[in-house]
């Protein structure tokens, strides 16, 4: 009976819709799909509201390196250094020797940190590497500045100021006559271990 009945719906082409037992046979006119609203006044709007923060004054916080991380550096420099040294590649243990000194400078070991430079400065020399030779000598002549000998870094900055005109290093002769002009416009230079005492001194004193 089902058989019989879908042959004569296919004979007589009704229509599939659902409603089809009401008998309204009649083709509905289908109007045209209504098109999508292309108002775009509010996306317009948000775009031109200025945004919240500024990113430009915005300021990178450095976060100082933990004892941790610097006992860490200093363990993995002093390898390295060694292993140089072990194989005769004094040429690359002359940068770590540089790379110790920074951290002992970071550290407020000035001591070690000028030894580490002198032997830089010394490999440096041997193998004629004029910029790293410059680099460790402005170092090594803050440092002695900071560890009060004003006579001994004022000479270190001048050896690496004339090796930077000798060949003609132009940006590091700037950098170095600055750093000179630094040097001396500071007559009263207290080494940093001085600075650090007059400032508990000056907290005991206001603590009173």
């Amino acid at each position: 009976m089902r058989y019989l009945i879908l042959v004569l719906l296919c004979a007589i082409n009704l229509s599939a819709s659902a409603q089809w037992w009401r008998g309204d046979f009649k083709k509905h006119t289908r109007y045209p799909q209504v098109a999508n609203a292309k108002d775009r006044s509010l996306q317009k709007g948000l775009a031109a509201r200025p945004a919240f923060y500024n990113p430009k004054k915005l300021a990178f916080v450095t976060v100082p390196p933990s004892q941790y991380s610097l006992e860490n550096s200093e363990r993995v420099v002093m390898r390295a250094a060694q292993h140089h040294m072990r194989f005769r590649e004094y040429a690359l243990a002359s940068y770590k020797f540089s790379e110790l000194g920074q951290i002992y400078v970071s550290q407020n070991r000035l001591s070690e940190a000028k030894w580490y430079y002198l032997q830089s400065i010394l490999i440096s020399k041997q193998h004629n590497d004029d910029q790293h030779t410059i680099n460790n000598l402005i170092c090594l002549g803050m440092i002695k500045a900071d560890l009060g000998d004003m006579t001994q870094a004022q000479q270190d900055l001048a050896e690496a100021r004339d090796l930077a005109r000798s060949t003609g290093r132009t940006q590091d002769v700037k950098l170095i006559d600055g750093k000179i002009k630094f040097v001396q416009s500071n007559k009263v230079w207290l080494p940093k271990s001085e600075l650090r005492y007059a400032e508990a001194v000056d907290l005991a004193a206001k603590s009173k």
